[in-house]
């Protein structure tokens, strides 16, 4: 039997080592930092001096967009119209500074299990790469939320996508599933839905009736409904949309609201957006926005910047305007079908015992150039033109938004989805849960926090002590934040496809694949523009060696020179080692 890649720490061993740096006896600050980091200092939750508050056991909803943008939400100062979430953030809590993984598999694997991906086996995607954090499913070993919930006495449900290697989210502790094990291949066709376990029947939907979207919804409102054969007995509803990934599909009659609204181009939306967003303050009034992003193309390894959108041909603009009237339709709808669910809790009585979270996993998706590819992922591009443009986002095509929108999509920040600086890991997070909350409704909060978070952060919300859970998990509860309390000083740390960062306090290293590192102080240069690791060579170097040492911890490290994708360059295995030991 294969050796268990991943080591979980006890308890006691961490105590006695965290005990042992805080009396001093380590002496070396980056020593003491990175062992101080790396062994506990996440897994618990600091609060202010108080009494504790008492244990509930809300019924939690998680809502997972997928590819969404950092500013791509009414409330994170988009133009597309969301009202539900938008009032989900008036009376809750904005996360300004909340962090992914930077991609869809790894994203899950951590909000599902608690860890870093590389530590449960999921580090890319699910191709197996033969490494420990490669494996490209989710480790048999590791217990997800939904199997500790169901444990404590939850019912456990899951609508959309799963894309954590294996075939059936029911073996993971949920208790019903309807959805995708992948990504969405299309939002027209019922039978593209899988519904688990195998004795359960689907709802079954008329010829040109069903769209994915309101699919996911309907499924989901039916396990709500579930839940009140025990109404005693809370629930956890994992609510993870394919949208706004593509293919680009959505209904025609909202595709219709947009179909003139993006005529003006990308240059002009990132102006409209960066003013909206720091009058909403989601970002700080001295904001610079970056300039235009580089793509990178299907198997290139060199970046080509955005063009700008007044340089390109009236058919050009034509067909890409509707591209992005297409991917605001998709997030409309979704935003609509979130308010259904929340209508389905008002009626029911649950509302505000519900602790509702959203967030993305990862920023929006470039994939592969300016133009966006067509009929399938890959460098194919078709121009759409004349009555070919009204048949877009339609069940006969398959399109994807480019990298001009998506650069759109992550105002104010550099890149997107797949990279580790803010266009790929930012996104836009909203808690709601009015039994709980002490903060001023609508409040604005920049901690940095990320997907890890969330395991800690449910296990409170069902009432469950951390300590009585037999891991350590990095992350922290956010659940002090809704109660006006901080969380202590922590680091983060990112890789994916070569691409890495840590993110400590003011400062963040980050670096794309094979190329060194750079440092960015976060307090006034969050659009990473000006690289400061020359001025701060100790913050440089301490950063770079607690990067190495978890990446080393978490099997992060060696990174694969060869990830098995058409789209991904293999470096040489000089390459390879000289990223390993970055110093």
């Amino acid at each position: 039997m294969q050796l268990l890649s991943i080591t979980f720490l006890h308890r006691q061993s961490v105590t006695r080592i965290s005990s042992t740096v805080r009396r001093g006896l380590w002496t070396d600050p980056v020593i003491t930092v990175v062992i101080t980091c790396l062994l506990f200092g996440s897994s618990t939750t600091q609060r202010s001096v108080g009494e504790e508050p008492e244990t509930q056991r809300a019924n939690v909803l998680l809502i997972v967009a997928d590819d969404l943008g950092f500013s791509d939400l009414g409330c994170f100062g988009s133009e597309i119209q969301t009202p539900n979430l938008n009032q989900l953030a008036d009376g809750g809590l904005r996360l300004t500074q909340f962090y992914t993984t930077g991609r869809c598999c790894p994203s899950r694997a951590s909000i599902l299990t608690g860890y870093y991906p590389h530590r449960v086996g999921l580090g890319h995607m699910t191709k197996d790469l033969d490494r420990p954090g490669y494996r490209g499913s989710v480790s048999p070993y590791v217990k997800t939320i939904a199997e500790r919930l169901t444990e404590n006495g939850y019912r456990c449900y899951l609508s959309g996508k799963w894309h954590l290697g294996t075939k059936d989210p029911t073996r993971h502790g949920f208790e019903e599933f309807y959805g995708t094990l992948t990504s969405a291949k299309t939002f027209w066709d019922p039978n593209h839905m899988l519904r688990l376990p195998s004795s359960r029947i689907a709802r079954s939907y008329e010829e040109d009736e069903f769209y994915a979207t309101d699919a996911l919804v309907d499924h989901a409102i039916d396990f709500v409904r579930l839940s009140g054969d025990e109404p005693d007995q809370p629930w956890f509803l994992y609510l993870a949309f394919n949208a706004p990934h593509f293919p680009l599909h959505a209904p025609k009659e909202t595709i219709a609201k947009y179909s003139k609204r993006y005529h003006d181009g990308w240059d002009s939306l990132r102006d409209e957006r960066l003013a909206r967003m720091k009058s909403l303050g989601v970002i700080p009034d001295d904001t610079q926005l970056t300039p235009r992003s580089p793509y990178y193309d299907w198997g290139s390894s060199k970046g080509a910047n955005n063009p700008a959108w007044d340089s390109l041909p009236k058919e050009r603009r034509a067909d890409l305007s509707r591209r992005m009237a297409i991917y605001a339709a998709m997030i409309d709808r979704m935003d609509q079908n979130i308010g259904r669910l929340i209508k389905e809790l008002k009626n029911r009585g649950e509302f505000d015992k519900t602790l509702i979270v959203f967030t993305s996993d990862n920023g929006a998706c470039a994939e592969w150039d300016a133009f966006g590819f067509d009929i399938q992922s890959g460098p194919n591009n078709v121009l759409h033109q004349d009555d070919e443009i009204d048949r877009m986002g339609s069940a006969e095509t398959y399109h994807s938004v480019g990298s001009g929108w998506a650069n759109a999509s992550n105002t104010p920040w550099r890149l997107y989805k797949h990279f580790n600086h803010e266009g790929g890991i930012a996104v836009p997070c909203i808690l709601h849960w009015p039994d709980r909350m002490t903060a001023p409704a609508g409040s604005i909060n920049r901690t940095p926090t990320h997907l890890i978070d969330f395991f800690p952060t449910l296990l409170e919300a069902s009432g469950i002590d951390s300590e009585d859970v037999p891991i350590d998990l990095p992350g922290r509860s956010l659940v002090p934040l809704l109660e006006e309390e901080s969380l202590n000083d922590r680091i983060l740390y990112f890789e994916h496809e070569g691409n890495r960062a840590v993110r400590h306090g003011r400062w963040k290293l980050v670096a794309l694949r094979n190329q060194p590192w750079k440092l960015y102080d976060m307090r006034v240069d969050r659009t990473e523009l000006n690289d400061v690791s020359k001025e701060h060579p100790f913050t440089t170097k301490r950063l770079t060696q607690m990067w190495n040492a978890w990446a080393e911890i978490n099997d992060v490290t060696p990174l694969p020179n060869d990830y098995g994708v058409e789209y991904l360059p293999v470096l040489s295995s000089e390459s390879e080692e000289s990223r390993s030991s970055d110093k």
